[in-house]
């Protein structure tokens, strides 16, 4: 029998104690003190505002595969660096092109009268000219039975409810979506839809929608919400006959690219905090609140972490994804490019909701990063953000990889207003607010720092999860 000497045996069982003692994720008090230094300094500049107002006047519209889109991505490059990056290069992304070119409607006969609409993204272009037939809600056009829309133009006319989260786009996403594949399947030679969104006024909104396999795609627009409501009180007079003309379609394969710029750490420089928002738009406005002020803000609080004298000691990667619009083509391959490394990854955040006021802040973070998760809403309740541990999710062009096992985070902003202007004309720089942006700037600074500079991770690994939908 082997006799251990006392300290020896006293040795191994402290190092056994310590090797089984539970790992805990904390943030450094310095850490901290710096962070709300940034946090100041971020409420005061405009810088968020200034790169936003860039993007959306230099370059305007930027509807995927376009030349304008081509323009966006140089324009994110050339920012980057004028803002002081350490490194900025550019990822390839693949995707089908969509087109538009004209679209027209017209109610006809003895009420005739212009419509306004805009054709859907995806739609195939084509005149129809029919009978429509109303139907409150989805459901009651699926309900329809096969064959009975035939030669007639389905119309569903669902009004989205306004609320500060944006639940309301849930139902108003689907009749964008699958109205069209019903309305096919109900024989219907073309579709309408009153559209996704919160407003009042004759700004018709656009946005994707997607047609089943095996089904062969009829025109498919949204009318502004007024015109909806002239189609219902015609309709109460009697039938309605619409004509659609519809000049768009799909014209090939594109390639756009993710714009990566990166601040980088000093001691764990190849882990990542990985913060952005998606670089392309939607073509009837300029795409400032969907999504300019995303890639602004986050482009911002790059910036301002990288003028720190004591930077964190992770890199903070932003990401201006391209393509989120017509299918998260740049989310996608992002974390099909990186899944290798997603451990390297601490944690992700996009910023894709608008420029009103973050409220609300939430991560994935396993219980061993509760602690550190709770540190950074600290930091972050002055500036008007409660921490909701249950509520939130991960961003569009974050959540392929949240998918995979990503740590996220949730910075949620004020939705209230933010249906009013989606994938409209409406769209435009002058209805984002320069200090709530400068707000989204502290948020996102801050939760980037002191997510860089933990002592520990908040729990990335590779493995499939369902993350809680946005």
């Amino acid at each position: 029998m082997r006799v251990v000497p006392l300290f020896l045996a006293t040795s191994l069982l402290a190092a056994g104690a310590l090797h089984a003692a539970p790992r805990t994720t904390i943030i450094p008090q310095k850490a901290i003190d710096n962070a709300v230094q940034l946090r100041e300094q971020a409420l005061a500049s405009n810088l968020g505002f200034e790169i936003t107002e860039s993007l959306t006047t230099e370059v305007g519209p930027r509807l995927a595969g376009s030349e304008a889109d081509a323009r966006a991505v140089k324009w994110a490059q050339a920012k980057f660096k004028a803002l002081g990056y350490d490194k900025v290069w550019l990822e390839e992304v693949h995707f089908p092109k969509w087109e538009r070119r004209s679209e027209h409607g017209a109610v006809i006969g003895a009420s005739t009268q212009p419509l306004s609409l805009i054709a859907l993204g995806g739609s195939p272009g084509g005149t129809v000219e029919a009978e429509i037939v109303r139907f409150a809600d989805l459901a009651s056009l699926e309900a329809a039975p096969a064959g009975s829309l035939a030669g007639k133009i389905a119309f569903i006319d669902y009004r989205m409810e306004r609320a500060r989260d944006g639940a309301g786009y849930g139902m108003g996403g689907k009749v964008r979506g699958a109205g069209p594949s019903a309305a096919i399947r109900a024989g219907a030679s073309g579709y309408l839809m009153r559209s996704a969104g919160t407003d009042s006024h004759r700004n018709p909104h656009t946005g994707i929608t997607r047609f089943d396999e095996g089904l062969t795609p009829i025109p498919s627009a949204a009318l502004g919400s007024p015109d909806a409501d002239q189609l219902t009180r015609l309709l109460a007079r009697g039938p309605v006959r619409v004509r659609m003309a519809l000049d768009c379609g799909w014209d090939g394969e594109a390639t756009s690219y993710n714009v990566v710029g990166e601040i980088r750490g000093k001691g764990k420089s190849d882990e990542v905090v990985l913060i952005g928002g998606h670089l392309d738009s939607w073509d009837p406005g300029t795409g400032a609140i969907d999504d300019g002020a995303g890639v602004g803000l986050t482009m911002a609080a790059g910036a301002l972490i990288g003028k720190m004298k004591q930077r964190p000691s992770r890199t903070i990667r932003v990401v201006a994804f391209a393509n989120e619009e017509q299918g998260l083509y740049g989310g996608k391959a992002y974390a099909a490019k990186h899944i290798g490394d997603i451990r390297k990854h601490q944690i992700g955040a996009e910023s894709d909701f608008g420029a009103g006021r973050i409220y609300a802040f939430r991560t994935s973070a396993p219980d061993y990063a509760q602690g550190a998760a709770k540190q950074i809403a600290d930091a972050l309740a002055p500036l008007g953000i409660a921490y909701t541990p249950e509520e939130g999710g991960p961003g569009p062009d974050v959540s392929p990889f949240a998918a995979q096992g990503l740590a996220w985070a949730s910075l949620r902003q004020d939705g209230t207003d933010y249906f009013d202007y989606h994938h409209t004309p409406d769209d435009t720089l002058d209805k984002i607010d320069p200090k709530a942006l400068a707000q989204n700037v502290a948020a996102y600074a801050v939760f980037g720092y002191l997510a860089a500079s933990a002592e520990g991770d908040f729990g990335s690994e590779a493995k499939v999860v369902k993350p809680p939908s946005e």
